[in-house]
């Protein structure tokens, strides 16, 4: 491709529509219809359990940390609540937004509304860029949430291990979206029905974050700042990780899940904290199956995928040394094997040039 342009309004963007990209029938792994209606069988169940572990634990922590500020004692405590607050927020916003962790639809947008606001995303255009994500995932100039452009900053991506980047851009758009709703890139995916309550969202938003920093001033303590908006720094960095791994390295510009999206085995701690979203692959290609079902899911479509990395540390171990072969050539990227038992790849859309990707032999 050359130089790439992810503005929504500009040639990539356009380009995209005119040949097709954005219309095309994405590649999908064959599951029988009654395997498949098991997997998206929802239930209220595992998702209550895992809600009430994690808002029961941050209420724990953030009281031990409250009890022992301000002496070094507190910070182990402050470090668990900002991971529990900045990062599983991003699984729960996620999972939610796609209304499949609860069977009740009401506890979805409860869960969702909330975890939106710890995340520090307006809960009414995310929902419609994560949408447009789905359908056109890494498709340059098209999908708004691309988290390793290209060539990539890599300062910037190690410094939003700490939520930076992160916050630098909620401030300013949350802010517009209060005074006068959707910015221009957000209503290329926002229907205009939802613009008013964009900037519903944000008021209540702003509201919160001013009365949190009144909070803090008047009584001359970060406390307040510690309990709301500073943990989605400080515990930002397990979100930032496995977000990385998501996409990081891949191809772009393709229609084939298994090219730009990749699956790795992680902890059951990161698990928890992840909604398993580190089977990354299989939610993509069947965004319905809720995140407690994708393990099954693996199991029925691995012969079709590549193979998972083993852990975090074999996904970076993979994903960084192509992000910094990006830096200087931005048409590189990792093409990973596919089992003798797979499908080959489904490439129509996409020109390898001879020394740009990387094949990652089969483990």
């Amino acid at each position: 491709m050359g130089q790439r342009d992810y503005n929504p309004f500009g040639t990539d963007a356009r380009r995209a529509v005119e040949s097709g990209l954005t219309a095309a029938e994405w590649y999908h792994t064959e599951v029988p219809r009654k395997v498949m209606k098991d997997l998206m069988a929802r239930s209220d169940g595992p998702a209550i359990r895992d809600t009430i572990l994690l808002y029961g634990a941050m209420i724990l922590f953030a009281g031990i940390g409250i009890a022992l500020w301000p002496t070094l004692w507190s910070i182990p405590f402050w470090l668990a609540y900002g991971v529990l607050y900045g990062s599983a927020s991003d699984s729960r916003w996620h999972e939610c937004g796609h209304g499949t962790a609860f069977r009740t639809p009401w506890l979805n947008n409860v869960v969702y509304e909330i975890a939106s606001f710890m995340i520090m995303r307006n809960s009414a255009t995310w929902r419609w860029s994560h949408a447009r994500h789905h359908s056109e995932t890494y498709l340059v100039g098209r999908d708004p949430e691309i988290a390793v452009m290209r060539p990539p900053e890599l300062a910037k991506l190690i410094v939003n291990f700490f939520g930076v980047m992160d916050v630098l851009r909620f401030i300013p758009v949350i802010l517009r979206n209060a005074v006068s709703g959707p910015t221009p890139e957000e209503k290329t995916f926002v229907p205009e029905s939802d613009w008013p309550k964009v900037r519903k969202v944000a008021i209540v938003h702003v509201t919160i974050y001013s009365v949190t920093i009144l909070s803090a001033i008047a009584w001359g303590s970060l406390l307040p700042l510690m309990l709301i908006g500073l943990p989605r720094m400080y515990g930002a960095w397990h979100h930032i990780m496995t977000g990385l791994l998501q996409h990081g390295g891949l191809a772009d510009n393709v229609v084939d899940h298994r090219l730009n999206s990749r699956t790795v085995y992680m902890n059951p701690i990161s698990r928890f904290i992840y909604w398993n979203m580190n089977y990354h692959v299989e939610h993509h290609m069947f965004p319905m199956v809720p995140y407690y079902a994708l393990p099954r899911l693996h199991e029925v479509i691995k012969d079709d995928l590549p193979p998972p990395n083993r852990s975090i540390t074999d996904g970076f171990r993979e994903m960084w040394p192509a992000i910094k072969r990006q830096v200087l050539n931005e048409d590189y990227f990792v093409k990973r094997a596919l089992p003798p038992t797979a499908k080959p790849y489904r490439e129509d859309f996409h020109q390898y040039v001879p020394g740009m990707t990387a094949p990652r032999a089969a483990e």
